[in-house]
């Protein structure tokens, strides 16, 4: 099982192709904070609440300097599909061989419904300007998280 990040950790360095095919790097928001969340599997009901969620807050988080980038072990044209049927205006990226995953602490045993599974842990690691770890909170819930982020970063809702 992959080590957790703290506060204070060198952010993982990483490449991933996006829902376009097109190479995204934690290095491109270099100078910006970044909110990096990780979650299961495009087009299932937790997960579409998530990305939408930090949809219909982006300009808000924009505004307060932060980029937001969601990654899940799916393939570069389920992300495309899941931004097309959705909407969605988050940078997702697609880390099939789950090393960004396991990188940062996301992949691993969790429970599910009383049983004890290995898969992607629900988790969002907030990035500074340097790339740095600022906050790596886990095992989140997708309902109300986003809500939950604009309060513990006293970022001021729309």
């Amino acid at each position: 099982m992959s080590e957790r990040l703290q506060a204070g950790d060198t952010a993982p360095a990483f490449t991933l192709p996006d829902a376009d095919g097109k190479q995204v790097s934690l290095a491109d928001h270099l100078g910006r904070k970044v909110i990096v969340y990780f979650y299961p599997a495009a087009l299932t009901p937790g997960c579409t609440t998530q990305a939408c969620d930090f949809t219909d807050n982006l300009e808000v988080f924009r505004g307060a300097g932060y980029d937001v980038v969601g990654i899940s072990p799916d393939k570069p044209e389920k992300l495309g599909k899941f931004r097309e049927t959705e909407g969605l205006k988050v940078t997702l990226l697609a880390d099939e061989d789950k090393s960004v995953l396991e990188a940062y602490g996301a992949f691993g045993e969790k429970k599910l419904y009383g049983k004890t599974v290995v898969g992607v842990i629900r988790s969002t690691v907030i990035v500074d300007e340097q790339g740095k770890v600022e906050h790596a909170l886990y095992n989140v819930k997708a309902t109300g998280h986003v809500a939950k982020l604009l309060r513990d970063l006293k970022i001021a809702a729309a």
